[in-house]
């Protein structure tokens, strides 16, 4: 386990305890419940029919996973090259590239007004050929930056695990929406409720967990990789799926899914991988990653929504047309109620 080029080792220690604090233990639950709970409320706004259609017609979903494989751990390699990025820094960045996936994309892509069957085809697709992918993409990527095998260094037990956490609440919320429809909108508007006051939770318990630690990966060249990944998958994903003639609405759907990563599954392969004292303030970088992609994310929101509020309808903007009626068709059209009149008579 040897990374090149590095300096002397960071004189940087974790917070005393962390991972094993009641706080860290609170945090992992909830962050459980909400999973379930979104996956189960994303559920509900599927249909069995649209995700086979996309099975039948993975148009969209082959681009999807070219984006999401292509685009970001490239993006991070070249970012690493262009900022000079030392190679524990590049390394770090590169893993966070090639972690595709995570929940966040389908919340976002719901507030983007995407498909869901696609948003969540696409994520249980990613996750598990993320089992393969991961370990390929980081062996190419990563030769002359880190000696050891890194494919050793995979949770392919945590990915198993997010890709149960996914199917079982959406297959449950689908079933509901089929058998139980009546059901649906109490469980949307209680679940987003739910949601909105246990992220609140989270960003608190967040806050104390990691305090000003954070503060230590604030570099100049890591703040701008961190602010730049996320930017450049949303752009290129749309942009992808533009160019194969993919409808607005999947347009939208592979931006999300292609900028956001799975900020946990990267740190935990910083985690397993390195020593607090060799990475140091880096081990951080993931949650950096997650604040920008989230303020980003939320930025390309608020955009949508005042788009289309400013856009005119299409109803709006449809105008109709009706032929006037001319001296030569009353006389006809007159005729032919007339002739209709005595027909019914008789």
């Amino acid at each position: 386990m040897e990374v090149h080029n590095v300096s002397a080792p960071f004189n940087f220690s974790l917070p005393p305890g962390f991972g094993k604090r009641p706080t860290d233990l609170a945090l992992s639950v909830i962050l459980v419940f909400m999973l379930l709970l979104v996956m189960l409320t994303l559920g509900c706004t599927m249909e069995f029919s649209r995700i086979k259609a996309h099975l039948w017609k993975p148009k969209g979903l082959a681009i999807a996973m070219v984006a999401q494989y292509g685009i970001m751990p490239l993006t991070a390699f070249v970012l690493g090259k262009v900022f000079r990025l030392n190679n524990i820094e590049a390394l770090a960045i590169l893993i966070c590239g090639c972690s595709p996936g995570g929940n966040l994309s389908n919340i976002f892509s719901l507030a983007m007004k995407g498909d869901m069957n696609l948003s969540i085809v696409m994520t249980t697709c990613s996750t598990f050929c993320a089992l393969g992918m991961m370990p390929l993409l980081l062996f190419i990527y990563s030769r002359g930056i880190y000696d050891g095998d890194l494919k050793d260094k995979v949770p392919y037990g945590g990915i198993m695990i997010s890709l149960v956490m996914v199917l079982i609440p959406c297959t449950i919320g689908i079933f509901l929406k089929s058998k139980r429809p009546q059901y649906v909108p109490y469980i949307k508007k209680g679940g987003t409720i739910i949601i909105v006051l246990i992220s609140v939770a989270v960003t608190v318990l967040s806050f104390f967990n990691v305090g000003k630690s954070i503060m230590f990966v604030m570099t100049p060249h890591l703040l701008a990789t961190s602010s730049l990944m996320p930017f450049i998958g949303f752009v290129l994903g749309y942009i992808l799926s533009a160019l194969f003639c993919l409808n607005a609405q999947c347009r939208r759907t592979v931006s999300m899914e292609t900028g956001f990563q799975n900020v946990q599954l990267c740190s935990t392969i910083l985690n397993v991988t390195f020593r607090p004292e060799v990475i140091g303030p880096l081990f951080f970088f993931p949650l950096l990653y997650l604040i920008f992609q989230l303020g980003e994310g939320f930025l390309i929101i608020i955009i949508f929504r005042c788009y289309e509020k400013i856009r005119p309808s299409k109803d709006k903007t449809k105008m109709i047309y009706t032929v006037a009626p001319t001296e030569e068709a009353i006389p006809k059209a007159l005729e032919n109620g007339i002739q209709k009149e005595e027909y019914s008579q008789a």
